[in-house]
């Protein structure tokens, strides 16, 4: 693995060029002090007052007026283009969570790498702001509260099992596969456990439970990078 960039014993805020609002990146800045521009989310960071901690990317998106007001110190290129710019802040930030906005919404493809990259890092845990719901890959074991009747939704992006508590439809003995079998608009009856057998699977749920899974996924086990 590529050394990091940027280490920090606390959550980090990845702020992407997507699709994303002032109060969006005010609610991950809360959990996530500390702020990446990931290339063209340097624009947003900037007109929003806030000052990152570094830019990373290959910086097409970043236009040169906005690079020029951040110290060279604090601007990260990374040319190599086999992989997205939310691919490589990913991997070349070393924190305990990362909360990533600016990556969901807008461009369908952007938003189905930004989940691609989740899936290719699962040992950097991440969780994705979106407009309604917040996205990350479940960890091996999770436990959060939640409405009677919220909406709790399970993409896999590979063939994986799992076990649950507190789901209207339990997950225990169901082969999930994207090609066969998905678990989208499940319901909670109130506090709710996963446990995983495997990375794998995307959990959706509302996003006024962004502090609380950013609480519970900082403190718990993450699984082992693919390639470490």
């Amino acid at each position: 693995m590529s050394k990091a960039i940027l280490v920090s014993s606390s959550p980090v805020t990845l702020l992407g060029g997507g699709q994303a609002s002032a109060q969006d990146l005010a609610d991950a800045l809360t959990i996530a002090p500390k702020l990446v521009a990931v290339d063209g989310g340097l624009v947003m960071a900037q007109a929003a007052g806030a000052v990152p901690d570094a830019v990373i990317g290959d910086m097409d998106s970043a236009p040169p007026e906005a690079l020029a007001r951040v110290p060279n110190a604090r601007q990260h290129h990374v040319i190599e283009q086999q992989s997205t710019d939310f691919d490589k802040a990913l991997r070349l930030v070393d924190t305990p969570l990362a909360i990533g906005v600016g990556f969901c919404g807008g461009r369908v493809d952007h938003q189905l790498a930004a989940f691609h990259t989740l899936l290719a890092h699962p040992e950097r845990p991440c969780v994705l702001l979106a407009e309604r719901e917040v996205i990350v890959l479940a960890p091996p074991a999770l436990a959060l509260k939640l409405a009677v009747g919220e909406v709790v939704s399970l993409f896999p992006l590979v063939p994986v099992k799992g076990r649950s508590t507190g789901l209207e439809w339990p997950i225990d003995g169901l082969a999930f596969d994207p090609s066969t079998f998905i678990g989208t608009s499940n319901r909670a009856l109130g506090k709710i456990t996963l446990e995983m057998e495997a990375p794998g699977m995307l959990l959706i749920v509302p996003r006024h439970c962004l502090a609380d899974l950013a609480l519970e996924i900082s403190r718990g086990r993450r699984w082992s990078g693919m390639n470490s």
